[in-house]
């Protein structure tokens, strides 16, 4: 979900619902890797029944990574999705299903934000070539040396969308993939493993969200199955929130900002490409042994447990004197609803609440009162009181005033303190990583060495480049920084000014180019934002309401706008259906991504006579709209008529081949079972008769009807509580410790610099040890034969 800030927000907020995972490594021996056994325990100390993968967080990273080189053909493209599962599966180890959903045709709710994406992917695609052309030519006319042009076609990530040959080719191998697991990993025996391609409509996260809904349904529901999603996005804290299951976990890669990049015109690191100046490329260890190695970590991940966060809400939502029992599942879901104001994936947040500036919190605090007064809640199983959101967005509307000059007078202090006077403190050179200094006391574990002398050179040289810069300057020190020397842009105009008198004014003719007196105008905009409200809601709690419905502005209202709205929404439009697979890619791609698509339906993309070409733009504007860079801005693009773009459509669908119409259509989920699974046999006698019902006993409680079990498990079983009284002020008086696995008791061994040599030593003996087993094993005498 488009939350920027979300997640760090709520980290900070609630530090106890992270842990980082414990992850068991393979072995090699001899050039022979060994790989993980996931039959045994989970070494989180925790057992996991289902995992679902919104695949399309794994794919991007895997097909264009930005903190390691890129693979070289898309056969390495698909090894690369291939380990990252394999990875995720050893980290969880699931036992009863593996569900992997790939986005599919998403609603035009959220193809507008798609096609914003993808056209501003084509956009920076073409001003980066154009950029590197020309410091290029400047760098050389410099008399500096850069290495030649690689000929070699970009990547095209657009290519990940539905309907593209890219897709229907990941779902074939994801079929081999999987194949192949249930063959031959141990692991995977018995679990039933889901496949939900490209082809099946619906996004990655919603399609999970929606089978958990349906298992939930079956009167053989486990209640007590623990969860586990996979994927970077903010909206699935919310989703798993949704579900109302007490045992909901998310993993996902832990951030790590300012990973080094290298150069994107002369490959070295240290600079960015607009700093290049073409300098020899120093030489890369004694003997130039690292001359083409780019450092590389990999990534780790952690544990979001949702249970945890639900303990924090609980404390923080419940409401003393109330006139009526206080249901806390209910305020978990206005929770959730009130986080749908500071953005999501289908609406701009609202001008006065950024997350940055406690608008949450805000929220919170303007909603038991209005619980208080109107002696009830927001939302109930997915619909909305409006009546009662109105209330709500009065009271912030009454602040905004005060907000907007508040948030320019923290702009302004910031500003003044990072361009102020600047002091040399400390050395001039402090190592980092693996060999940085520890603090004593400190309870985390120190980066594992790694390429040691690899490190010990790089350490080295910026030793002596610092010592040389800390010389050169030295007469400077306590001075104040040029403009000129600053590192940072330029402040981006902004026509608004939202901190002065007016600002609702110059927001409604900057933005929407109307008069704030046109009150019709200003309805206009509140009801399709209120429309909106209720769409995602019903979205996130019982599915897609309506395929058709989008936001119809670039822009949204201000919260004192919403005025006498309890009758702007009645309900959407019924039986509505998605596009199909090529009609997405028509209405999300840019011209330049035309290559994806048939070619009389790429010619309606730039041909003249078009009856769409004003779909596709090859140049827009974006609008910072009060940030600072680009990708924080409005793309200006124009809305994709439906009716036209079906009209157009219609004279070309003729042309397509009869592979074109495959991907064209329609799909659906896909199950695959090993052949030691229970539900086996019944699938493989489905061949040969009419029934097709699933026995609930043979599959963990998917699908059928309830049969009663000698052992049950009874409902009501709420997992074991984490916090302490003491963990409510924690994050505000003491530094956070990471805690591995789910024990918080674990013990965690330290070790001193002998403990490190003894380590070192044993792993001497133990491959002196596997060295001598193996001679032993080929040799054909006994071990101390004559």
């Amino acid at each position: 979900m488009g939350v920027p800030a979300f997640f760090r927000w709520l980290s900070r907020k609630y530090a106890s619902i992270i842990v980082h995972c414990v992850e068991e490594k393979g072995k090699e021996c001899n050039g022979v890797r060994i790989p993980v056994d996931t039959t045994k325990p989970n070494p989180n100390e925790v057992e996991f029944d289902n995992l679902y993968l919104d695949m399309n967080g794994i794919i991007h990273p895997c097909t264009h990574p930005e903190d390691k080189p890129a693979p070289k053909n898309e056969d390495e493209m698909m090894v690369a999705i291939f380990e990252y599962i394999d990875r995720l599966f050893n980290i969880v180890r699931p036992r009863r299903v593996l569900y992997m959903a790939i986005d599919g045709v998403a609603p035009r709710a959220k193809m507008n934000q798609q096609r914003s994406r993808r056209f501003r992917a084509s956009k920076e695609g073409v001003e980066l070539t154009e950029e590197k052309a020309r410091i290029r030519e400047e760098v050389i006319q410099r008399g500096g040396y850069l290495p030649p042009e690689e000929i070699k076609e970009r990547f095209d990530s657009n290519c990940i969308t539905p309907g593209t040959e890219f897709m229907d080719n990941l779902a074939q191998c994801l079929r081999y993939y999987v194949a192949d697991r249930l063959s031959n990993d141990p692991g995977w025996k018995n679990v039933t493993v889901l496949l939900s391609d490209a082809s099946v409509p619906g996004e990655g996260e919603h399609k999970i969200m929606d089978y958990i809904r349906r298992q939930r349904a079956q009167p053989n529901h486990d209640p007590n199955t623990h969860h586990c999603l996979c994927g970077a996005d903010a909206d699935l804290i919310m989703l798993g929130l949704a579900t109302h299951e007490p045992n909901f976990t998310i993993i996902r890669e832990e951030f790590k900002p300012n990973k080094p990049r290298p150069c994107a015109l002369c490959g070295q690191m240290g600079h960015e490409i607009k700093d290049c100046q073409g300098a020899a490329r120093e030489k890369q260890g004694e003997h130039d042994e690292f001359a083409d190695t780019m450092p590389v970590s990999e990534q780790e991940f952690i544990f979001i447990r949702l249970c945890v966060l639900r303990e924090y809400l609980a404390r923080e939502l419940t409401m003393a004197s109330l006139p009526f029992p206080f249901d806390f599942e209910r305020s978990v879901d206005d929770w959730v609803f009130m986080c749908f104001f500071v953005g999501n994936d289908f609406l701009p947040h609202l001008p006065s609440l950024e997350i940055r500036e406690g608008a949450i919190d805000r929220l919170v605090n303007i909603y038991k009162d209005v619980v208080h007064k109107t002696g009830g809640y927001l939302t109930e199983n997915g619909y909305v009181n409006l009546e009662r959101v109105e209330l709500i967005m009065q009271a912030v509307g009454v602040a905004e005033d005060n907000i907007f000059k508040k948030r320019k007078e923290d702009d302004v202090s910031f500003l003044q303190l990072h361009t102020g006077i600047i002091k040399q403190r400390g050395p001039a050179y402090m190592t980092t990583g693996q060999f940085a200094p520890q603090a004593l006391g400190r309870r985390d574990r120190p980066e594992a060495v790694q390429n040691a002398r690899h490190q010990a050179y790089d350490m080295r040289m910026q030793h002596n480049k610092s010592s040389a810069e800390a010389s050169g300057s030295a007469d400077n020190r306590g001075m104040k920084r040029k403009a000129e020397d600053s590192d940072s842009e330029p402040e981006p105009e902004d026509n608004v000014r939202l901190w002065e008198d007016g600002w609702k004014q110059r927001y409604y003719k900057t933005k929407f180019d109307v008069d704030v007196e046109d009150e019709d105008f200003r309805k206009k905009v509140v009801k399709s934002y209120v429309e909106g409200l209720c769409w995602v809601l019903r979205y996130y709690y019982q599915g897609c309401a309506s395929w058709k419905w989008y936001f119809p502005f670039h822009y949204a209202p201000f919260a004192s706008d919403f005025k006498d709205i309890k009758g702007m929404f009645t309900d959407f439009e019924k039986d509505t259906k998605p596009f199909k697979p090529l009609e997405q890619l028509m209405g999300v791609f840019p011209a330049a991504s035309g290559n994806f698509l048939p070619p009389t339906w790429r010619s309606l993309m730039s041909s003249p006579d078009s009856p769409i070409i004003d779909f596709y733009p090859d140049d827009f504007a974006i609008d910072l709209n009060g940030k600072k860079y680009a990708w924080q801005g409005v793309a200006l693009l124009p809305f994709v008529d439906e009716r036209r773009l079906r009209a157009a459509l219609a004279d070309v669908y003729s042309d397509l081949t009869p592979e074109e119409v495959r991907r064209n259509s329609l799909g659906s989920d896909v199950m695959f079972l090993g052949k030691s699974h229970p539900l086996f046999d019944f699938i493989h006698e489905l061949y040969r008769t009419e029934s097709h019902e699933i026995p609930a006993e043979l599959c963990h409680g998917i699908l059928g009807t309830l049969n009663l079990d000698d052992n049950p498990i009874l409902p009501d079983k709420m997992p074991n509580k984490v916090l302490k009284p003491g963990d409510w002020e924690k994050g505000n008086r003491e530094p956070w410790r990471p805690q591995l696995g789910f024990n918080q008791h674990r013990q965690q061994a330290h070790l001193d610099q002998s403990g490190f040599r003894a380590l070192g030593i044993l792993k001497c003996v133990e491959m002196f040890e596997m060295r001598i087993i193996e001679h032993l094993a080929r040799s054909d005498c006994g071990v101390f034969g004559n």
